[in-house]
């Protein structure tokens, strides 16, 4: 005497969805019928069943549990590139925790690289020159992207920079002049030239063309910077 479909699905720890599921995607063969019409099922279509639940549960799809054919009671090779994947994903995630701990033991934002972020904790850049500095990490390699945040390690809230973060759009003439001769001198703003002259310089250390790094570069600074201050960046490098 064999087994119903729920009974079928009882035993195997499923449902009777799943099991009319499997019928329609050509995993489980349709069994005998009784001589009243209801299906029968044997102890084949019961190994059957466990064996798809078993690969499933390892993470197999159902499309390539059909893929496998005979092969599927000892499927090494897919079993095999299921591990390396699993294994690819389990070094990721203990990636993403390192990450994660890393941002809650130092409170740091999370939208840069946490080296970075580590780097700059206690530099008391502007929002502008932070944003700026997020558009770099999107642009240089990991290397280039170090010794940059290196770099504004040695960041100092000068007079001067003071004023150039704090310059209203509409500042006159005389205004931006002095401002950028009185830049164009001061030791710290030199020092972060000297240290990185021209961002643009830096495209060769980038994973992208010079072309698309000079491109959003220019539209980074022209989106954060208002038109007075771009005009003192202008006048002081000029």
């Amino acid at each position: 005497m064999g087994w119903s479909t729920s009974q079928l699905a009882d035993l195997a720890g499923t449902t009777l969805r799943t099991i009319r599921h499997y019928h329609d995607v050509g995993l489980l063969p349709e069994p005998e019928r009784k001589a009243n019409g209801y299906k029968s099922y044997g102890v084949t279509h019961l190994v059957r069943v466990l064996r798809i639940k078993r690969l499933t549960d390892l993470g197999l799809s159902l499309a390539q549990i059909a893929d496998l054919g005979d092969e599927d009671e000892h499927p090494g090779e897919a079993l095999r590139e299921l591990d390396a994947e699993l294994a690819a994903t389990v070094e990721r995630l203990q990636r993403v925790r390192r990450e994660i701990a890393v941002i809650l033991r130092q409170e740091s934002p999370t939208d840069l690289p946490p080296e970075i972020a580590a780097t700059l904790a206690n530099t008391d850049l502007s929002p502008q020159d932070r944003a700026f500095t997020v558009v770099m990490a999107q642009l240089l390699t990991p290397e280039a992207l170090s010794s940059y945040a290196e770099a504004l390690k040695t960041y100092a809230k000068v007079p001067v920079l003071v004023e150039f973060d704090e310059l209203p759009a509409d500042a006159d003439e005389e205004t931006r002049q002095d401002l950028a001769d009185r830049m164009r001198v001061d030791p710290v703003v030199r020092e972060m030239q000297a240290a990185f002259p021209d961002p643009t310089r830096m495209r060769g250390a980038s994973p992208h063309s010079e072309k698309f790094v000079a491109q959003t570069i220019v539209k980074t600074i022209a989106d954060l910077y208002n038109k007075a201050q771009l005009d003192v960046l202008v006048r002081m490098n000029g």
